[in-house]
């Protein structure tokens, strides 16, 4: 692993940058301000690799970013209704940052502080452990929450990501990475044409506001079928509310494993290129989002222009809004229990 000063925060505490290697030529690199992945290079057998996830040549850009491009996401991943809930009989009131509801754990989540960092390297496989101590009303939830994720890159081309956390505090947890892919290459244009599959057979339906309405909706017969693979663009303007609703595809899938293992959620292939992602992940539901509020404002790597649709994101996660969702699997986390989830985003060489 190698280890480089990315930049400092602005009260001058330093920023390390944090490049894992496989033989294979696989690269990932992640900074410890936000836990963000900022590259993942694909090595390609017949030229050079590519980097697959949108972001910024500098700590400047992801100061000022708002998009969360490749962050870890915390202490709540996704939307809390009115931003607000209610645990062991105490209403907890947490910021409003998406129109009436709380989105990604508040005005600072987990994407927007320093998070401590230590080299996990073993066998063989260059690790990088973050840890963060998010205290107890940080952003108004309860508890002392330890977090730890833990970014390890396999000889499988993979990138491993172990979530795990503690409370001394009934509280609610909900951990994700919010990276934005684009197979061709970061900047390249559209990702339309990216063929998804995704395996569930229901998602969750939202209002107005993206909040779930409770509702596991059936995918077939409607634009959200992904069981086989199809195109992103190939429906994303098909005449339907929930299409509308999100602006595109920004909606919760219920994964069909239902017992915690570790199995396929879903595999996406740039047809041009060849290019293959898989996502494998314990969690019991991914958002697929298709970079629908991007815009030609947001200017990433090299100066690109980051346009709407020109990435998208497959954040493995409980479901939204599940605080407020009794019939949601649960996203309490109590003091004696640990919070564990893996995901793995796994890149297949092609030939």
């Amino acid at each position: 692993m190698i280890v480089e000063t990315f930049g400092a925060m602005p009260d001058g505490r330093a920023v390390n940058l944090y490049t894992l290697s496989a033989r294979s030529g696989f690269q990932v690199s992640i900074i410890n301000y936000g836990g963000i992945v900022v590259s993942v290079m694909v090595p390609v057998a017949s030229a050079n690799a590519v980097d697959v996830v949108l972001g910024y040549d500098d700590l400047d850009g992801y100061l000022s970013d708002r998009a969360h491009f490749g962050a870890a996401i915390g202490r709540y991943g996704n939307r809390i209704a009115h931003a607000v809930f209610t645990l062991d009989g105490v209403e907890y009131h947490l910021a409003k940052n998406n129109g009436d509801n709380n989105l990604h754990g508040g005005r600072k989540g987990f994407d927007k502080v320093l998070w401590s960092a230590a080299d996990v390297s073993a066998n063989g496989a260059d690790a990088v452990e973050l840890t963060y101590l998010s205290k107890d009303a940080e952003e108004g939830f309860p508890g002392n929450l330890t977090a730890r994720v833990t970014y390890t890159v396999t000889a499988q081309t993979e990138l491993r990501i172990d979530y795990h956390a503690v409370t001394d505090r009934t509280t609610v947890v909900n951990l994700t990475n919010h990276s934005y892919f684009n197979l061709s290459g970061e900047g390249s244009g559209n990702v339309l044409n990216h063929e998804v599959m995704i395996a569930a057979e229901r998602f969750t339906p939202v209002d107005s506001g993206l909040i779930p309405t409770g509702q596991l909706q059936p995918v077939e017969g409607t634009p959200f079928d992904f069981r086989k693979p199809a195109a992103i663009g190939s429906r994303i303007d098909a005449s339907d509310e929930q299409l509308k609703l999100g602006a595109g595809y920004d909606h919760n899938f219920v994964l069909d494993h239902s017992d915690g293992a570790l199995t396929l959620a879903a595999r996406v292939r740039e047809p041009n290129s060849g290019r293959v992602m898989e996502v494998l992940t314990t969690e019991p539901g991914v958002q697929f989002y298709s970079g629908n509020h991007l815009s030609d404002s947001i200017h990433g790597k090299g100066g690109k222009a980051y346009p709407p649709r020109s990435a998208f994101c497959l954040e493995t996660q409980h479901f939204p809004d599940s605080p407020n969702q009794s019939s949601f699997p649960s996203t309490v986390l109590k003091p004696g229990e640990e919070y564990k989830t893996t995901t793995i985003y796994r890149f297949p060489i092609i030939p």
